[in-house]
């Protein structure tokens, strides 16, 4: 019985290790056309033809360049609400979109989503003049960390919105009873990856977060070296934070990333 018993688990946590994708992924297909229309009518970026996310200016002089990386659910066209309050502070928007999301051919897991997002980083610094400012979050704050680790130089702030410290302490958070550390493939450690980075960061946490609870926001912040500010949402949950922040709360995010980038204006 026991034999049998031990076999079943065995089962059980192959099947966890297979399926491990289907329980941290969630994306939806969609066309460049539907995406446009999901984000209000953004327009594709770098081109349609060669899609890496949706593109929004603002309406007077730019100030940098922000790159959204989104969470773990939906696609780009769905992070529209970035854009009104980013532009509104002279901020060029990117609605990054990673490989196997959208229109997007490619693989699901971390060394796919990690590698394209540097290329999107390194694009976005190629086709732009001034600060570039890097937005994660929830997945796309594990993302975020490790591509702006390789891209270090290239970056003047980094703003993690519901982060985790270790993917592996949020999976045992919620599986208490399987060897996650054993079972993952994609690690998404933050901690590591963020360890000298030495930009402005904001770690924002949902006091409320259900799915990636406070503590483990709280653990990267502590492990972070200055400059790095930490931002609590009073009341918020894994879904709603956004709601929940005000003109001024980005204002004073966006000045904060901006601090030790040179000044002046990118070019449009």
């Amino acid at each position: 019985m026991a034999f049998l018993a031990l076999a079943a688990f065995l089962i059980f946590l192959s099947g966890i290790s297979m399926f491990q994708d289907q329980l941290l992924y969630f994306p939806e297909r969609a066309s460049v056309a539907e995406m446009q229309l999901a984000s209000g009518g953004l327009s594709p970026w770098p081109t349609a033809s060669d899609f890496r996310g949706l593109l929004a200016e603002p309406d007077g002089a730019v100030r940098a360049t922000a790159i959204i990386f989104h969470g773990n659910a939906g696609h780009a066209g769905h992070r529209q609400f970035y854009v009104g309050v980013l532009t509104r502070l002279g901020l060029r928007v990117i609605l990054a979109e990673y490989p196997a999301y959208g229109p997007r051919p490619g693989e699901l897991g971390e060394k796919s989503l990690v590698a394209d997002a540097e290329k999107t980083i390194a694009l976005a610094r190629h086709n732009y003049d001034g600060p570039l400012l890097i937005i994660g979050e929830s997945l796309g704050a594990g993302v975020a960390a490790a591509a702006s680790d390789a891209q270090r130089e290239l970056i003047a702030g980094l703003l993690l919105i519901t982060p985790w410290d270790r993917l592996e302490q949020v999976a045992a958070h919620h599986y208490p009873l399987l060897p996650v550390q054993w079972l993952l493939r994609d690690r998404y450690d933050s901690l590591a990856h963020l360890a000298s980075f030495g930009r402005p960061v904001l770690v924002a946490i949902a006091a409320n977060d259900e799915i990636v609870p406070p503590q483990f926001g709280r653990a990267l912040y502590a492990a972070l070296a200055e400059p790095k500010r930490l931002a609590v949402i009073d009341g918020a949950r894994h879904n709603d934070w956004f709601a929940r922040l005000d003109s001024a709360w980005w204002r004073e995010a966006v000045d904060f990333l901006l601090s030790a980038a040179p000044r002046g204006a990118a070019n449009q």
